[in-house]
């Protein structure tokens, strides 16, 4: 049975919308709901799809053949001109704030380095650390983090 003509996605908006009714659904109504992970993802037929996934299904007419991307970052922003094929490296190289182990200050690329009581900041590429430097402010470590990302990760739109 094909599920995928119960909903109906925009890809200008790229909100997904119950095309046809059942199981307590109205036709126009908003599909889906928000992850966890801060993602939105549809359940059709009892399978769970990732939105950003079944849209590039929707507007393509087929399945994705690696990772995609939310270049600007926005994992609810589902529109297709967002949305991009992408190595997990390059999706990696996409990310916007720091990971929540990152307790020191919160700033992508910016940690305490307690040796020399400076912030640092340094970079991965391919597997390899790079340093960006030691700042007596996070914020100017951060742009200076910034600054190398834009040179050095071809995946990154920040």
């Amino acid at each position: 049975m094909n599920y995928f003509d119960r909903i109906s996605y925009d890809p200008l908006t790229g909100i997904f919308t119950w095309a046809k009714p059942g199981h307590g659904v109205r036709v126009g109504t908003v599909a889906g709901s928000k992850t966890s992970e801060g993602y939105w993802q549809v359940c059709l037929g009892f399978k769970i799809y990732r939105a950003h996934r079944l849209a590039w299904f929707l507007k393509n007419g087929e399945w994705p053949s690696g990772p995609i991307d939310h270049i600007n970052g926005d994992r609810l922003d589902n529109r297709i001109a967002n949305l991009r094929v992408a190595t997990h490296s390059v999706n990696m190289q996409n990310k916007r704030v720091a990971m929540s182990n990152n307790k020191s200050c919160g700033l992508l690329g910016v940690t305490w380095n307690r040796q020399h009581k400076k912030w640092q900041s340094k970079i991965m590429v391919n597997k390899k650390a790079h340093h960006v430097g030691l700042f007596d402010d996070p914020h100017v470590a951060h742009a200076a983090y910034v600054e190398k990302k834009r040179l050095l990760h071809a995946g990154c739109t920040i």
